[in-house]
């Protein structure tokens, strides 16, 4: 029995290792591996080239004083005999001798400078009749300023005259300076930086509370009632649509002053102060079950109206920062960058806002309404929520498939009502008649759990579109420039910090969180007090390591205009200039090693 085991054993063992191999051997054939294309004369002399071209990097030049000599070379040789007639060379300053006053093309001819300045190094050039040269070799002179080297004449259309061969002598003069490429180098590195900074910043600011919806352990327990879901689904794009007219309300309102300095400083003080003496005077430690409807409904009016003062206040304030940035551009000269940086900050608060008000009406609507519909679960009989349910599901099914059918329009332009509206709000409200049908009239959905899924699968979506397709649609929304590549570098940050985030939040100790939640906190208090001084010490290192990965990325980036330093490192790469590509590849190495060291600093210090 056991010599049977041992044997299927080992013909198992036999079976996976023949698989192995025929893997192995399928992936060399799709791959197309070739090591006999290495033994080549023609690319081990190409490969060696472009080594040695990279490990001199173009950095230091000097002021060159140049020395050319001419000796008259026939190509080929003539008939009439005219390459033994070439008249005497002058002998009293720097002069060539060849080997041969004539040659054929692929024939060798000795070159030997006399007279030349010492310890000089340059070029050995076939001077055309057409002034055209073609270097063929090098050289370097001794003390004394001779040289002897072997050069092949090139191939050249052959011509009666005589052509030239042509030594030019260089020498350093003066103190070493940087090349045109390093300064231009330095200053794309320097833009480098701070576009991955700018896009680190931007992708770590929306990943952290994105993070905690796409954390396992805070979504499991998180349930309701379908009658609260259906609410909550209809009360979002309420809210939006309505937040989104408040926002285009006010600002065309207040258009017409927000040219004016003055106009838009007193309209966020009063504003703001009209906001600040609403909240103070309607907030009371009073509870508000003890309060009769008017005075409730008098305080909600007071909330609302400071709500709108506060997204004036907004308003003006966007609206300040701008005129002011823009004033301050030309008058503080060098430092005209913090005026431009006030002006787009305004520019940000402005472009933004709709959408900020536009979510959060949304959110404060759909939590009203989910409030109401958790309610009508909790108190009403069974049988009347379950008729609640299947009306509530069919309206709820029907507005969310139509506005899944209206993006779907804005995409493919379909233009077909029946197909991108009457279709879908159909199939809606039949799903969600069957939903309220299959679930019980009271019973729990992990909406919890249904908003992680939903969130992974954007966040992985985002994150399997490489940053260089991403930087494509950002060139041709804001131009060719860093400010696209920041954009792009910044989207799929947000999905890569965001999964690396939420991980960690998934591996913090369970302890603190149900001591927290035993306590009777809130989600939201649950994360400050449970979540969040667990989480610090990795989301730093974490977002080091992010900023790192971007500055990486940005030489990919710069392929399609994204700016950095990419783009001129493509560029030399494609002109074939390796010594200039080398100053930006030892550039982005210099940088990745100081960020990992400083990097390696903060985390040993906070970490």
């Amino acid at each position: 029995m056991n010599k049977e085991k041992s044997l299927i054993k080992s013909i198992a063992v036999g079976l996976a290792v023949v698989l192995v191999i025929v893997v192995f051997a399928y992936a060399f054939q799709v791959t197309d591996v070739n090591f006999e294309t290495t033994r080549s004369k023609v690319r081990l002399t190409q490969i060696t080239r472009v080594i040695r071209a990279l490990m001199k990097p173009s950095v230091v030049e000097y002021e060159k004083e140049e020395t050319t000599v001419m000796a008259p070379f026939y190509l080929p040789c003539p008939e009439n005999g005219a390459a033994a007639d070439l008249p005497e060379i002058d002998q009293s300053g720097p002069y060539l001798k060849t080997s041969l006053p004539c040659a054929s093309p692929k024939d060798m001819v000795t070159v030997e400078g006399f007279n030349m300045p010492p310890n000089s190094k340059g070029p050995i050039n076939f001077f055309t009749f057409n002034e055209i040269n073609k270097e063929m070799g090098n050289f370097e002179t001794d003390a004394n300023g001779y040289f002897i080297a072997e050069v092949e004449i090139p191939l050249r259309q052959p011509v009666e005259e005589a052509q030239h061969i042509t030594a030019i002598a260089r020498i350093n003069v003066g103190a070493p300076k940087l090349t045109e490429n390093a300064t231009s180098t330095g200053e794309k590195i320097v833009e480098t930086i701070f576009m991955a900074l700018l896009a680190t910043t931007i992708g770590t600011l929306l990943a952290i509370p994105m993070s905690f919806f796409a954390a396992r352990n805070l979504a499991v327990g998180n349930t309701s009632s379908l009658t609260g879901v259906a609410f909550t689904l209809l009360g979002w794009p309420a809210g939006i649509w309505v937040g989104l007219q408040i926002s285009n309300w006010l600002l065309k309102v207040l258009a017409p002053g927000l040219d004016n300095t003055w106009y838009a400083l007193l309209g966020a003080v009063v504003s703001a102060a009209i906001a600040y003496l609403i909240l103070r005077s309607s907030i009371s430690e009073e509870d508000e079950q003890q309060v009769d409807i008017k005075t409730r409904f008098s305080r909600r009016i007071a909330v609302i109206i400071a709500a709108l003062s506060g997204i004036s206040t907004i308003i003006f304030l966007g609206s300040l920062t701008r005129l002011v940035g823009a004033g301050l551009v030309e008058k503080l000269g060098s430092f005209g960058f913090l005026g431009n940086f006030l002006f787009q900050l305004g520019e940000i608060t402005l472009m933004l806002l709709s959408l900020v008000v536009a979510v959060s009406v949304g959110a404060v609507l759909g939590g009203i309404l989910g409030k109401i519909g958790g309610g009508i679960s909790d108190n009403m009989q069974a049988p009347l929520v379950k008729l609640i349910n299947i009306a509530l599901g069919a309206v709820a099914g029907a507005a969310f498939f139509a506005i899944l059918g209206a993006g779907v329009n804005w995409i493919y332009q379909i233009d077909d009502l029946v197909k991108t509206l009457y279709w879908p709000a159909g199939i809606g409200a039949l799903l969600g008649v069957l939903l309220a049908l299959s679930v019980g009239a009271k019973q729990a959905l992990p909406v919890g759990l249904i908003v992680y899924y939903i969130a992974r699968t954007i966040l992985n979506t985002t994150r399997s579109i490489e940053p260089l397709i991403m930087a494509i649609v950002a060139v041709i929304w804001v131009g060719i420039g860093p400010f696209a590549g920041s954009l792009a570098l910044a989207l799929h940050t947000v999905a890569a910090l965001t999964k690396l985030y939420s991980e960690q939040v998934e591996g913090i100790q369970p302890g603190p969180l149900e001591a927290v939640q035993a306590t009777g906190a809130n989600k939201l208090q649950t994360i400050i007090y449970a979540v969040i001084p667990q989480i610090i010490p990795p989301y730093i290192s974490f977002t080091m390591y992010r900023w790192d990965i971007n500055v990486r990325s940005s030489t990919i980036i710069g392929i399609v205009g994204g700016g950095g330093i990419g783009f001129l490192l493509m560029q030399n790469i494609s002109l074939l200039l390796y010594r200039n590509a080398s100053v930006q590849m030892l550039a982005i190495a210099v940088v990745v090693a100081s960020m990992d060291y400083i990097s390696a600093v903060i985390r040993e210090r906070y970490v």
